[in-house]
Formats: structure tokens, C-alpha cells, sequence
């Protein structure tokens, strides 16, 4: 059990059976009284966001979480398939599930899937993913047009700013948490 002391940004507890992270955290001492804990939370099944105060009394649950590793095999529709590299299970997540780390899933990569009981909600890809560009503007020397990057696409679709010595059929490497360029990645 977490009591309101507890709570932090992250924190992921059970409230009414469903799993929540604490997205936002204010803490407060009024003058006479208990201490006051405001905090805004998201609801990681539906999405939904919970404001709410506590007082330093209240207790919380913790969230029944489990992450395991699996590979992405592939998209169908708006399915996206999973294999856990353990038991060979497979499972699929929806696209509302998978959100923006579609730009960066390639197939055959290792994720972490957390499971809600036995409800997959959510993955967690690398921190870096290097992907091949398909898509890459010739720079023109001596274009001065002020910046010193141009859009490219790689092989996921996502498209994204780079320096201009980057080329199409090269690798770079993604930072998934920002979706910036990194590096070039040598083969």
C-alpha cells in the first residue's frame, strides 16, 4: 500500500480496479490542518485524466503491473502483433495502444510490454532505434536558406530533421523518447 506521501510523477497505483499514473504532483502544508496532496493522474486502460486531492492519510493500492519482453512481428490493420520471447505467446495491441512509438517499430525489435493482470496496456521500445533512411532531399550546396537540417523519411514512415550530410539508404540512429536525430549509424 502507497499512502499520499508517497505519490510522485510516475507512481502507477490502483484506483476503482483500474491502473493509474500520476502525471502531475503538487504538494501544499496549509497553516492549521493535514497536509494536501493535489495530483493530476491518467488512467492507462482508457486515458482518461483524474484530478484529485488527498490528504496525507489517504492510502493507494499498487497497480498489479508486470512487464515482459517481447518481439514485434507484425501489422495488420490496426493490429499490431507481438510474440513473448519466453513462452512464444502472442498477443496484439491496437493502434491507440501503440500511439506514437509506431513511428519506430521495425519488425523482429524487442520491446517491454506491461500487462494489467493479463490485459496488455502498453510498450516501452529502446531508447535508441536505428533506421534506415528511404527518403533523403539532396542538398544543394551553398543553400543558405538558414537552417542546417532537411526532412528525410525512414523506413517506418516517420519523417524527421537531420543534418544535410545524410543520405537515403543510410542508417541513423532515433532517440524514441524526443523522436530527434542521434548519429549516423556506420554498417
Amino acid at each position: 500500500m502507497y499512502s499520499a506521501s508517497d505519490l510522485r510523477k510516475g507512481l502507477k497505483v490502483q484506483i476503482d480496479g483500474y491502473p493509474y499514473i500520476v502525471t502531475e504532483f503538487e504538494f501544499s502544508k496549509p497553516g492549521k490542518g493535514q497536509s494536501l496532496y493535489r495530483t493530476k493522474m491518467r488512467n492507462m486502460i482508457t486515458g482518461n485524466q483524474l484530478t484529485q486531492t488527498y490528504r496525507s492519510n489517504d492510502k493507494f493500492e499498487k497497480a498489479d503491473l508486470e512487464e515482459r519482453t517481447m518481439q514485434f512481428l507484425y501489422s495488420q490493420d490496426n493490429e499490431f502483433h507481438f510474440m513473448d520471447t519466453s513462452s512464444y505467446e502472442q498477443i496484439f495491441l491496437t493502434l491507440e495502444q501503440v500511439g506514437d512509438n509506431v513511428n519506430f517499430l521495425v519488425d523482429n525489435m524487442e520491446v517491454q510490454v506491461l500487462f494489467f493482470g493479463d490485459r496488455p496496456i502498453d510498450i516501452s521500445l529502446p531508447i535508441f532505434v536505428n533506421l534506415k533512411v528511404t527518403k533523403a532531399d539532396p542538398w544543394v550546396k551553398g543553400d543558405t536558406s538558414g537552417t542546417d537540417t532537411k526532412p528525410v523519411t525512414v523506413e517506418t514512415g516517420y519523417v524527421l530533421q537531420v543534418p544535410p550530410f545524410i543520405e537515403e539508404g543510410g542508417r541513423i540512429q532515433i532517440d524514441t523518447r524526443t523522436g530527434e536525430y542521434m548519429t549516423r549509424v556506420k554498417d
